[in-house]
């Protein structure tokens, strides 16, 4: 896995070994970043169930002027630093390692707002319909925001409260769900 473009283009990127992480590709990712490219300038970014962190480390290379990854679990939060540091980008990253939930609980004390957030949890564990939720509770999307959601094209995404979809892109097995919120949550 690498960086596909911008300021830490080219450079490899760690992942973690075994199946507690799956990694967006390359292909997903190189469409995902020329969807939202003008978009991400001096945005401020949310990755969660970050992973490696490429999401998150893909934006700020493109430009984006801070990025926050969550991940509970201290092997990625290890990575995403190693990560960081390896593209130079790590004076812009910050990595919060809590589960979601608390993370986001953690984020809206501190008033944060998010341009773009993604999100990616495990695909069976039913966990995007209450980050979202949390999301919109916490108000950390803001008014011109949106939210993409990684998902399987196996797993339907309920309609949720507050949010509309703005579009969909589909990949063979993965479907990029793009959100905003309604007049109503603005």
């Amino acid at each position: 896995m690498r960086v596909i473009s911008g300021a830490a283009k080219g450079r490899k990127l760690q992942t973690i070994d075994g199946l507690s992480t799956r990694p967006t590709t390359d292909r997903i990712k190189e469409t995902l970043f020329n969807i939202i490219s003008f978009d991400l300038p001096e945005s401020r970014f949310l990755d969660l169930f970050s992973g490696s962190g490429a999401i998150g480390i893909e934006a700020l290379s493109r430009g984006a002027k801070e990025a926050i990854f969550v991940d509970h679990n201290p092997q990625c939060q290890q990575v995403i630093r190693e990560n960081l540091m390896h593209t130079k980008l790590d004076k812009q990253g910050r990595v919060i390692g809590l589960e979601v939930p608390n993370a986001l609980a953690q984020l809206a004390k501190e008033k944060a707002e998010f341009d773009i957030i993604f999100l990616d949890p495990p695909y069976e564990a039913g966990l995007t319909e209450p980050t979202l939720l949390e999301i919109v509770k916490g108000g950390l999307l803001n008014k011109d925001g949106y939210i993409i959601v990684e998902r399987s094209a196996q797993v339907p995404l309920a309609s949720i409260p507050g949010f509309r979809v703005l579009r969909e892109k589909e990949y063979r097995t993965t479907i990029m769900t793009f959100l905003c919120l309604e007049e109503d949550n603005l």
